[in-house]
């Protein structure tokens, strides 16, 4: 299989919710056939309560039981995850909601416990297999247990503050993997020569309108190696690229043939979280605000926002970020595609939250807080573009706030918007 297939397959099967009670499907198969192929070994188990009435109807009870529950797990969790993606940004649904292993295994729990119970139930004869409906009455408490533990986990994980911070954990993750050292101490960076040259050949994407979602960057260093020619690609991680379009240019005389290339290149119909690092910032910025919006007016929920937006900007920050030019082992140019500088993260970042957020004193202030703090931990070299942010922040205020107390009011620093601030005044701090 190509890799651009093996991968969207990958990333298809972890975010489908049927693939977990297929499984237990395919588990209660084999199980119901070693149970009773080791019947014989439970004849000990002499302590079942019930004879074959008691039996049957508890079999009974366990199918109509798991059937609800399954039936309730799955429509309150359509309508649950709507309106979550409603209130905070439909981004949620794929990346994060879909892929949560705590309801697929919960689904897979029920429906295992439906399937045995169903078994047992259709061979159940004129004795009554003390081990099997042992095993059953088990899963059925089980499946009590998880049921209510699934509706206690569907209330926390709804909650604002528990999706922005699974936004955020996804983010830091997805960081560490496409930059993985650690920024250079030193100020000193060497010029890149860049390549200007024209094409040999042009690649163009013949496949149906898509979103690049993963880039098999080491794979394609490693074939213009070996065929000695440089690859460009076009588009970066996350853009969109319509039919016709340019996907590749490669440079080169003895160049691989497209197919070669186009297969380490996946698309998806939208963005994930898999390779595209500033799709965390996005999520994030998009709740944020969707919570300074005049019809929802919740400027808390935009500081949480803001909370993981500055634990993720200041690791990016501390991160070396990749150029647009790869060399391989030669130190020959062999690959060439676009990624985010540190100026792209700091203007998603601050960007629209300052001009929608602005006018409240919470998010002026965690914004300034924000900028402060991370001009202090990141290097130098980071500060120029937090200083720019900064400077725009404090003409926004100018024009904002008309009475000089409001203006000092929003900008005053504050971790926690407002009614945090560090600062106090030295008689205050005696008393």
């Amino acid at each position: 299989m190509r890799w651009n297939r093996w991968y969207s397959f990958r990333s298809y099967i972890r975010s489908s919710l049927w693939v977990v009670p297929f499984v237990a499907l395919l588990l209660y198969v084999a199980a119901i056939r070693l149970v009773y192929l080791f019947e014989n070994w439970t004849q000990w188990l002499t302590l079942w309560p019930w004879e074959l009435a008691g039996t049957q109807r508890m079999l009974e009870t366990i199918i109509t039981m798991t059937l609800t529950f399954v039936v309730f797990t799955f429509g309150s969790l359509l309508v649950a995850i709507q309106v979550a993606g409603g209130q905070l940004t439909p981004r949620i649904i794929a990346t994060t909601l879909l892929r949560d292993n705590a309801i697929r295994f919960t689904v897979g729990l029920f429906i295992f416990t439906l399937l045995f119970a169903t078994g047992a139930l259709a061979r159940l004869d004129a004795t009554v297999p003390h081990g099997i409906s042992a095993i059953a009455a088990l899963l059925g408490f089980l499946s009590i247990a998880a049921f209510l533990y699934l509706i206690d986990y569907a209330a926390r994980l709804l909650r604002p503050v528990s999706i922005i911070l699974r936004v955020g954990e996804s983010g830091h993750a997805v960081i560490e993997e496409v930059y993985p050292a650690p920024a250079k101490t030193d100020c000193s960076h060497p010029e890149l020569i860049t390549f200007t040259g024209s094409a040999d050949r042009i690649v163009c994407h013949q496949a149906n309108s898509a979103v690049v979602v993963a880039v098999n960057m080491a794979a394609l260093v490693a074939l213009a190696e070996r065929t000695d020619s440089v690859i460009e690609l076009v588009p970066k991680v996350g853009d969109f690229v319509g039919t016709g379009e340019v996907l590749f240019r490669l440079y080169g005389q003895d160049l691989p043939p497209d197919s070669v290339v186009t297969a380490l290149v996946a698309f998806g119909p939208e963005r994930t979280l898999e390779q595209d690092a500033t799709f965390a910032f996005r999520i994030i910025v998009d709740i944020g605000i969707k919570a300074l919006s005049k019809a929802i007016n919740d400027p808390t929920t935009a500081v949480l926002a803001i909370d993981q937006l500055q634990r993720l900007l200041c690791f990016v920050g501390g991160r070396h970020l990749l150029g647009d030019e790869v060399r391989g082992k030669s130190g020959k140019l062999r690959f060439i595609c676009r990624t985010p500088n540190w100026e792209d993260f700091v203007q998603l970042t601050f960007s629209e939250i300052r001009l929608y957020g602005a006018e409240n004193f919470q998010i002026a202030r965690r914004l300034r807080a924000m900028i402060e703090y991370a001009s202090q931990i990141l290097p130098n070299d980071r500060r120029p573009a937090l200083l720019a942010e900064l400077d725009l922040l404090d003409r926004m205020l100018e024009r904002t706030y008309v009475f000089p107390e409001d203006l000092a009011l929003a900008r005053t620093p504050d971790s926690q918007g407002l009614g945090g601030a560090a600062e106090r005044t030295s008689g205050a701090s005696e008393h």
